[in-house]
């Protein structure tokens, strides 16, 4: 990430002004001006501050390329050595149960849901009705759970990843929740909390055929899977369910590449958001990429049965 990126990012979460940034930082506003205009580049001790407010406000690690890519080759090797990820998951239900009960609480948490993963179990296993719990949260995660089943069976019978999936998860993830369950949305939405522009909703049936034609064509799997993820989310193609349509379709790209599911932590939130934006922003997905390779790992701890 380059040092204008940085000061984008910091300037965009803190919400200071130029002036009272470079204020912050011991420099005169043109110092700081040419800095975020590539003009100039910082002295190390001003970069190293500059570095620390980034990880302060974003809780991100800038780590170095070569880091990554050893991390990446690591995945990798562990993907060609396994045999079929997505047969180890479905011949073992325990394993396939926990990857249910962790993707469905994390997923849906991220979105607000305030079921803990133990009242997730009840609900998803033990068809429990939680009186102090709204009917909607329980039955999105039952939602959920119909949704990631219904892809783990249509990914074991090696059919495709195309649109009409992606439509059919979303009919099943906003069923009873959403009239328009299945389709793609037909007005103007906005990202909470994020300035990133979403797609015009009448171009929104293009950007997302051109994208699913691109689904796998990737030698480098996570970069790739970040960069569908980041596009993916900036199109926000549906009224509802972005975030969990998103994450189930990182799944299935993972699965295709024998990598395993990515479990994206409700507590990491902020950094998977932060990293998530400075890719759609900056057209940068190392942060992103990053995040995932560790949510990868914890997805390969559940299938060795360590969590």
């Amino acid at each position: 990430m380059t040092i204008p990126q940085k000061l984008h990012t910091i300037r965009r979460l803190s919400g200071l002004s130029q002036t009272a940034l470079a204020e912050q930082l011991g420099v005169s506003f043109v110092a700081f001006n040419r800095w975020s205009t590539g003009k100039a580049v910082p002295r190390r001790k001003a970069q190293e501050r500059i570095d620390a407010l980034y990880r302060e406000l974003t809780g991100l690690t800038i780590i170095p390329e070569e880091a990554l890519t050893a991390k990446k080759a690591m995945l990798m090797a562990r993907a060609k050595k396994d045999a079929s990820v997505l047969q180890m998951i479905m011949d073992h239900p325990d394993v396939r149960d926990q990857f249910v009960l962790v993707l469905t609480y994390t997923s849906n948490s991220i979105e607000g849901s305030t079921l803990t993963q133990e009242e997730t179990a009840a609900v998803l296993f033990q068809n429990a009705a939680l009186p102090d719990k709204t009917f909607t949260e329980q039955l999105e995660a039952r939602n959920h759970q119909t949704a990631l089943l219904h892809l783990l069976e249509h990914l074991s019978s090696k059919r495709s990843v195309d649109e009409p999936l992606v439509l059919k998860l979303h009919g099943m993830l906003m069923n009873g929740i959403r009239p328009d369950a299945g389709a793609y949305r037909r007005q103007g939405v906005r990202i909470v909390g994020s300035n990133v522009p979403t797609a015009n909703y009448l171009s929104v049936p293009k950007r997302m055929g051109e994208l699913m034609t691109q689904l796998h064509r990737s030698e480098d799997t996570v970069a790739h899977v970040a960069s569908v993820h980041a596009r993916f989310e900036q199109i926000h193609p549906f009224s509802d369910g972005n975030g969990r349509i998103g994450r189930l379709l990182m799944h299935a790209m993972l699965l295709h590449k024998n990598f395993p599911p990515v479990v994206i932590r409700p507590e990491k939130k902020r950094f998977y958001y932060a990293a998530l934006n400075t890719a759609q922003r900056m057209d940068d997905t190392t942060l992103l990429q990053d995040f995932l390779c560790d949510g990868i790992v914890e997805g390969w701890d559940i299938i060795d049965r360590k969590k």
